[in-house]
Protein backbone atom coordinates (compact mmCIF):
# COMPACT_ATOMS: atom_id res chain seq x y z
CA UNK A 1 0.00 0.00 0.00
CA UNK A 2 1.10 3.56 -0.70
CA UNK A 3 1.04 6.20 2.01
CA UNK A 4 0.67 9.96 1.71
CA UNK A 5 1.66 11.98 4.73
CA UNK A 6 2.15 15.61 5.71
CA UNK A 7 5.75 16.25 6.79
CA UNK A 8 6.97 18.71 9.44
CA UNK A 9 7.08 21.54 6.88
CA UNK A 10 3.48 20.87 5.82
CA UNK A 11 4.34 19.32 2.45
CA UNK A 12 2.72 16.09 1.29
CA UNK A 13 5.22 13.25 0.93
CA UNK A 14 5.12 9.54 0.06
CA UNK A 15 7.06 7.86 2.89
CA UNK A 16 7.96 4.27 3.64
CA UNK A 17 5.72 2.76 6.28
CA UNK A 18 7.63 1.85 9.48
CA UNK A 19 4.59 0.08 10.99
CA UNK A 20 3.82 -3.66 10.86
CA UNK A 21 0.20 -4.74 11.35
CA UNK A 22 -0.11 -7.64 13.81
CA UNK A 23 -3.05 -10.00 13.65
CA UNK A 24 -4.72 -10.64 16.98
CA UNK A 25 -3.23 -14.11 17.39
CA UNK A 26 0.29 -13.24 16.13
CA UNK A 27 3.14 -12.91 18.61
CA UNK A 28 4.57 -9.41 18.92
CA UNK A 29 8.11 -9.10 17.57
CA UNK A 30 10.89 -8.38 20.04
CA UNK A 31 11.17 -4.82 18.71
CA UNK A 32 9.85 -2.50 16.04
CA UNK A 33 6.71 -0.47 15.52
CA UNK A 34 3.46 -2.45 15.34
CA UNK A 35 -0.24 -1.77 15.03
CA UNK A 36 -2.79 -3.92 16.81
CA UNK A 37 -6.56 -4.08 16.86
CA UNK A 38 -8.41 -1.99 19.41
CA UNK A 39 -9.49 -5.19 21.20
CA UNK A 40 -5.90 -6.41 21.50
CA UNK A 41 -4.71 -2.97 22.59
CA UNK A 42 -7.26 -2.94 25.41
CA UNK A 43 -6.49 -6.54 26.39
CA UNK A 44 -2.67 -6.36 26.29
CA UNK A 45 -1.96 -2.69 27.02
CA UNK A 46 0.65 -3.25 29.74
CA UNK A 47 2.54 -5.91 27.76
CA UNK A 48 2.51 -3.79 24.61
CA UNK A 49 3.85 -0.76 26.47
CA UNK A 50 6.67 -2.83 27.99
CA UNK A 51 8.15 -3.97 24.67
CA UNK A 52 10.66 -1.89 22.70
CA UNK A 53 9.04 -0.07 19.81
CA UNK A 54 5.89 1.92 19.39
CA UNK A 55 2.38 0.47 19.38
CA UNK A 56 -0.34 1.93 17.20
CA UNK A 57 -4.03 1.05 17.29
CA UNK A 58 -6.33 0.00 14.44
CA UNK A 59 -9.85 1.32 15.04
CA UNK A 60 -12.96 0.35 13.10
CA UNK A 61 -14.87 3.21 11.51
CA UNK A 62 -17.88 2.52 13.71
CA UNK A 63 -15.93 2.89 16.98
CA UNK A 64 -17.28 5.29 19.61
CA UNK A 65 -14.60 8.01 19.73
CA UNK A 66 -15.74 9.21 23.14
CA UNK A 67 -15.32 5.71 24.58
CA UNK A 68 -11.85 5.15 23.11
CA UNK A 69 -10.49 8.72 23.18
CA UNK A 70 -9.01 8.56 26.70
CA UNK A 71 -7.48 5.13 25.99
CA UNK A 72 -5.78 6.38 22.82
CA UNK A 73 -4.45 9.65 24.24
CA UNK A 74 -0.83 8.43 24.28
CA UNK A 75 -0.91 6.24 21.17
CA UNK A 76 1.55 7.44 18.51
CA UNK A 77 -0.66 6.15 15.66
CA UNK A 78 -4.36 5.50 15.26
CA UNK A 79 -5.63 4.05 12.00
CA UNK A 80 -9.31 4.43 11.22
CA UNK A 81 -10.81 1.94 8.80
CA UNK A 82 -13.16 3.00 6.02
CA UNK A 83 -14.78 -0.35 5.12
CA UNK A 84 -16.42 1.14 2.01
CA UNK A 85 -16.24 4.56 0.43
CA UNK A 86 -19.85 5.36 1.32
CA UNK A 87 -19.25 4.83 5.06
CA UNK A 88 -18.43 8.24 6.51
CA UNK A 89 -18.37 7.35 10.22
CA UNK A 90 -14.55 7.46 10.21
CA UNK A 91 -14.68 11.21 9.55
CA UNK A 92 -16.51 11.68 12.85
CA UNK A 93 -14.09 9.40 14.68
CA UNK A 94 -11.17 11.50 13.47
CA UNK A 95 -12.71 14.84 14.27
CA UNK A 96 -13.83 13.83 17.77
CA UNK A 97 -10.43 12.29 18.58
CA UNK A 98 -8.66 15.48 17.47
CA UNK A 99 -11.01 18.14 18.81
CA UNK A 100 -12.67 16.65 21.86
CA UNK A 101 -9.90 14.33 23.08
CA UNK A 102 -6.85 16.30 21.91
CA UNK A 103 -5.29 13.38 20.06
CA UNK A 104 -1.94 14.66 18.75
CA UNK A 105 -0.45 11.50 17.22
CA UNK A 106 -0.58 10.31 13.64
CA UNK A 107 -4.13 9.74 12.44
CA UNK A 108 -4.24 7.47 9.39
CA UNK A 109 -7.18 6.74 7.07
CA UNK A 110 -7.10 3.15 5.76
CA UNK A 111 -9.41 0.91 3.75
CA UNK A 112 -11.43 2.43 0.93
CA UNK A 113 -9.53 5.71 0.75
CA UNK A 114 -10.20 7.40 -2.56
CA UNK A 115 -8.91 10.57 -4.20
CA UNK A 116 -12.23 12.41 -3.88
CA UNK A 117 -12.18 11.95 -0.10
CA UNK A 118 -8.61 13.03 0.69
CA UNK A 119 -9.22 16.77 1.03
CA UNK A 120 -12.17 16.20 3.37
CA UNK A 121 -10.33 13.56 5.40
CA UNK A 122 -7.50 16.04 5.95
CA UNK A 123 -10.01 18.67 7.09
CA UNK A 124 -11.34 16.21 9.69
CA UNK A 125 -7.88 15.65 11.17
CA UNK A 126 -6.28 12.82 9.22
CA UNK A 127 -2.63 13.47 8.42
CA UNK A 128 -1.76 10.16 6.75
CA UNK A 129 -3.64 8.29 4.06
CA UNK A 130 -3.20 4.72 2.88
CA UNK A 131 -4.28 4.69 -0.74
CA UNK A 132 -6.41 1.92 -2.15
CA UNK A 133 -4.27 -0.48 -4.18
CA UNK A 134 -3.73 0.63 -7.76
CA UNK A 135 -4.53 4.32 -7.23
CA UNK A 136 -2.29 6.94 -8.84
CA UNK A 137 -0.12 8.71 -6.24
CA UNK A 138 0.36 11.90 -8.26
CA UNK A 139 -3.38 12.17 -8.80
CA UNK A 140 -3.98 11.65 -5.08
CA UNK A 141 -1.43 14.34 -4.19
CA UNK A 142 -3.24 16.74 -6.51
CA UNK A 143 -6.49 16.15 -4.57
CA UNK A 144 -5.21 18.27 -1.68
CA UNK A 145 -5.11 21.28 -4.03
CA UNK A 146 -8.64 20.87 -5.44
CA UNK A 147 -10.08 23.53 -3.14
CA UNK A 148 -8.43 26.73 -1.98
CA UNK A 149 -11.18 27.97 0.37
CA UNK A 150 -13.37 26.34 2.97
CA UNK A 151 -16.82 27.35 4.13
CA UNK A 152 -16.87 25.43 7.41
CA UNK A 153 -14.52 25.33 10.38
CA UNK A 154 -12.81 21.95 10.78
CA UNK A 155 -10.14 20.07 12.68
CA UNK A 156 -7.42 21.21 10.26
CA UNK A 157 -7.50 24.72 11.71
CA UNK A 158 -8.11 26.44 8.38
CA UNK A 159 -10.26 29.51 8.90
CA UNK A 160 -13.45 29.41 6.83
CA UNK A 161 -13.92 32.09 4.20
CA UNK A 162 -16.65 33.93 6.15
CA UNK A 163 -14.34 34.27 9.14
CA UNK A 164 -11.50 35.54 6.94
CA UNK A 165 -13.80 38.10 5.31
CA UNK A 166 -15.03 39.29 8.72
CA UNK A 167 -11.43 39.71 9.90
CA UNK A 168 -10.51 41.68 6.78
CA UNK A 169 -13.54 43.97 7.23
CA UNK A 170 -12.27 44.77 10.70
Amino acid sequence: MTLIRRDEAGARVVPDDPWTALEDEAAAPAEGDVTVSLARFERELDDLRARPGRTGVRVPGDADPDAIGPLLAEAPLVTVDFPKFTDGRGYSVARVLRERHGFAGELRAVGHVLRDQLFYMARCGFDTFELTEGKDVDDALAAFEDFSLSYQPAADGTAPIWRRRAAEAG
